[in-house]
């Protein structure tokens, strides 16, 4: 059987390319130079202007609902967005570019709409009578009919497949049903022109608010202070709340209203719990995570890497785009206001095992930590986490990449030695990612050059790489340092530990495991066809094309992984630093003990099989 009219967009396979459809009113506007308030065509640029507010509405909602430092408490529908809702609402903005070719060619048939007045105060009053008289119950009656039968399979089902509500949930349905509800919002507003009261301002001011209202309904956040509704108890019945409508997306047997639940009562599809539950949601609750991954900002353009500032971004790898470069400068700003005046904060969530595991961000950003009077204030930032996880009764928090520097906490040993009565368990995660890179190394190799070899990771993975009778090329030109970690090893295998000084003496060597920064010229003494391990943070950048480069050592979360939607950096979907997924093992063993400090090499295994047995996976 066919697909049911109007049930599928028609450009959907255009992509991105959909796009170009605005290009017809966008040459003719910049053409006539529209922007000009003399030019005959300047109501496009009025109607340009409406439709990118209007996304930018939706934006905004979104960013606010992703704020979890501000909104977590009260969300309503506790599952985290995932992946699968993020790509099938990537084209929630498909309604824009109907409704934008609906108005123009309403506005080319009738040329006096391209003459309204700025403003008619008493157009107002006009749109909202007809609004409350016609497009609150004519929308409630066609709502209710979308809920029936094959309209609801056929056209209304997609808008209700949406696990969590979002304000992009909001756009997200048929064309059918944006053609429905373009001709309600019209309704006030061809009355108001009709009666000679319409104007410019009437219809920003009606549209922006229908797209406000129905975004904010669509939030999963609950904004109303229940004691408005004691106060005034007839206003539960003028405008519905957040919660109000998330009832209607968990049972849709109930409150089908457009923005007043008074059509709820007089139609007696009303949900009698709702004011309860808009109370208990309102008060919020919180939920205590058993996890916590302690991030840092890598840098401007990487602050921007976050549900919050734009969710679809933060659900790819994260690479520089262009179209961010304007949010620079925006981003810069709030680099400086973070630093100054905030804390540990949320930024993510996903759930496993029944579990919830959070990532809360330390407001510091790279080059902060190689700032010597900056130390003490990313020391402090770290331990007042770790103390209110501990509070909140977390089980494990791990410590992210240039949050465990040796030089900053010594791996995380200050907090550990500084607490000694922590409930909370402190872990580097290193343990496992000394075992992703060691099982990245290929059966049969004899030999490898190692720089940052006599770091935590270095010296574990030399120590192990000796036991396996692997001849380990040791740069450093600490011969203390150097044989400290030799004398670590057994008599029978120190000798395959060597000290080298220069990077010539690794040129026949193809396996090179990177831990401090090569430049282009260190570089070019590695011989055609060798492969760069890694884990130096930042990574090295890759400038051989005859040799091919390793990225952070990484593992993918297993399957269960429930509303994981964004990606840790430059990192694949659902997969996370290995330092990360240390964290969730020591979690998932239940281990009692912190792993900070040194790395135990006899462990290396040990978590490696542990990590496999959960079903977190190499890359």
């Amino acid at each position: 059987m066919g697909a049911a009219f109007l049930a599928s967009w028609p450009w959907d396979n255009l992509g991105f390319f959909k796009y170009v459809l605005y290009g017809p009113l966008v040459g003719r506007a910049v053409a006539s130079r529209a922007w000009e308030p003399s030019s005959p065509d300047h109501w496009l640029f009025l109607l340009l202007a409406l439709f990118a507010l209007r996304a930018f509405t939706y934006q905004l909602w979104s960013s606010y609902s992703n704020m979890l430092f501000l909104t977590r408490r009260r969300r309503i529908v506790r599952d985290g967005v995932d992946f699968e809702q993020i790509d099938n609402e990537w084209d929630w903005d498909n309604f824009l570019i109907l409704q934008i070719l609906m108005a123009a060619t309403a506005l080319y048939a009738f040329p006096s709409l391209q003459r309204l007045p700025g403003w008619d105060g008493r157009g107002l009053a006009v749109a909202g009578l007809l609004h409350v008289a016609a497009t609150e119950p004519l929308f409630y009656v066609a709502h209710r009919a979308f809920h029936g039968g094959r309209l609801f399979s056929r056209y209304h089902a997609l808008h209700h497949s949406m696990k969590v509500p979002t304000p992009f949930t909001a756009a997200f349905a048929t064309p059918l049903e944006h053609l429905v509800l373009a001709a309600l919002m019209a309704l006030p507003l061809a009355g108001a022109c009709a009666a000679g009261v319409g104007s410019v301002g009437l219809a920003f001011a009606y549209v922006l608010g229908f797209d406000f209202l129905r975004a904010m309904g669509h939030c999963n956040v609950e904004l109303f202070p229940a004691g408005i509704f004691r106060a005034v108890p007839f206003l539960r019945y003028l405008i519905y709340t957040p919660t109000y409508h998330t009832v209607h997306h968990t049972g849709k047997e109930a409150n089908f209203c457009l923005f007043m639940p008074l059509f709820d009562r007089l139609g007696g599809t009303l949900d009698a719990n709702s004011w309860d539950l808009q109370t208990k949601n309102r008060a919020g609750a919180d939920e205590v995570p058993d996890f916590v991954f302690l991030a840092h900002v890598v840098d401007v353009m990487q602050s921007m890497h976050v549900p919050f500032v734009m969710r679809t971004f933060a659900s790819t790898p994260f690479a520089v785009r262009a179209f961010l470069l304007p949010l620079w400068p925006i981003s810069l700003c709030f680099m400086f206001m973070v630093w100054a005046w905030s804390k540990t904060f949320v930024i993510s969530y996903y759930h496993l095992r029944g579990k919830l595991h959070q990532t809360w961000a330390v407001p510091r950003y790279g080059f902060h930590y190689f700032l010597p009077f900056a130390k003490d204030g990313i020391n402090d930032q770290i331990e007042l986490a770790i103390l209110r996880a501990e509070k909140m009764g977390v089980k494990v928090v791990s410590l992210a990449a240039l949050n465990k520097n040796e030089a900053l906490n010594g791996g995380g040993t200050l907090f550990v030695n500084k607490h000694p009565d922590l409930r909370v368990r402190v872990v580097h995660g290193n343990t496992l990612t000394a075992a992703v890179i060691l099982n990245e190394i290929p059966e049969g190799t004899a030999e490898v050059f190692m720089t940052g070899a006599t770091s935590k990771l270095g010296r574990a993975i030399a120590l192990y790489l000796c036991r396996k009778r692997i001849r380990v090329m040791m740069m450093t030109l600490s011969k203390d340092r150097f044989q400290r970690i030799q004398k670590e090893a057994s008599p029978d295998h120190q000798r395959y530990l060597v000290q080298v000084t220069k990077f010539q003496s690794a040129g026949q060597c193809k396996t090179w495991i990177v831990g401090k920064w090569l430049s282009p010229r260190e570089q070019r003494w590695a011989p055609p066809g060798t492969h760069f391990h890694q884990f130096v943070v930042p990574p090295i950048l890759g400038f051989r094309r005859d040799c091919t480069y390793g990225k952070l050592a990484a593992m993918r979360l297993p399957k269960d992984a429930r509303g994981l939607g964004s990606c840790e950096f430059s990192l694949e979907r659902g997969v996370v630093h290995a330092c990360h997924a240390g964290g969730v093992v020591h979690f998932l063993e239940g281990y009692t003990h912190h792993e900070v400090g040194a790395i135990d090499v006899d462990r290396i295994d040990l978590v490696w099989k542990a990590a496999l047995k959960h079903g977190i996976r190499p890359v």
